[in-house]
């Protein structure tokens, strides 16, 4: 599969990596449809060429619809990016007691669940498509999944989750054609860090092996676009992290 003249959807596109790969694939020639929660997203879309839903992944109606509106904008979908999620820190126990179920339960929902929500209906309509390789997948996993620091529980769990469920879904998908593969960052310049002050990112890029900085948003972009077109890639995640090891 070429990313020229692809179909692609990309949960959280709106911003950080979602948007990076969602400006990336437009510029190799593909119609992307930009899925987030952020109404605002639809600006983000429209600067680069692509169309937008407004989209929950936690919910299957919000989540069909979105499938819907990308197959009548650009007549199907070959790839599924999913960078919807969010990140949060909690002890299991800390000064004000346990951690909050609602916390945990609601990082699951969204990392880990509503990918694979998103995943499995997106699968269902690239079964459709024609030819050997029907579609391809591409999760957003973490280096949390496998080195998760204190308070990192809820985000570390919803993160390996989505490292464990990558082999047997390709497996599952492989009779219908579609690979499937994860993508496990370390610490990205995303708006959201680069909003902190600049001694706590320098002091954050100074733990990475090398190079020490903070990965760019674009080199996962372009590690999305090599899966995709690399097609003996397939149950694999794949770590982007400049050899960071979390302690």
């Amino acid at each position: 599969m070429e990313l020229k003249n692809s179909r692609a959807i990309v949960t959280g596109g709106a911003s950080g990596l979602g948007l990076a790969t969602a400006s990336h694939f437009r510029n190799q020639g593909a119609q992307v449809m930009v899925l987030d929660r952020d109404a605002a997203g639809a600006d983000a879309a429209r600067a680069i060429g692509a169309g937008f839903a407004q989209t929950d992944v936690t919910d299957e109606a919000s989540v069909q619809a979105a499938i819907d509106a990308a197959v009548a904008a650009m007549g199907g979908i070959d790839i599924c990016v999913n960078c919807a999620g969010i990140a949060t820190g909690e002890k299991t126990v800390g000064r004000d007691g346990p951690h909050a179920l609602d916390t945990f339960r609601r990082t699951i929902e969204i990392n880990l669940i509503g990918s694979f929500n998103v995943l499995r209906l997106a699968a269902a309509q690239m079964a459709g498509n024609s030819g050997a390789e029907k579609g391809v997948i591409v999760n957003t996993a973490s280096i949390a999944a496998f080195d998760g620091q204190k308070g990192q529980a809820a985000y570390a769990a919803s993160k390996a989750g989505i490292a464990g469920m990558t082999l047997p879904i390709a497996r599952d998908l492989a009779g219908q054609g579609i690979r499937v593969c994860a993508i496990a960052p370390g610490i990205f310049g995303t708006p959201m860090l680069r909003g902190l002050p600049q001694e706590v990112q320098d002091a954050l890029a100074a733990e990475v092996t090398y190079p020490k900085r903070l990965g760019d948003p674009e080199e996962f972009a372009r590690l999305a676009g090599f899966i995709v077109e690399n097609g003996y890639l397939n149950g694999e995640v794949i770590r982007l992290d400049g050899a960071l090891r979390m302690r």
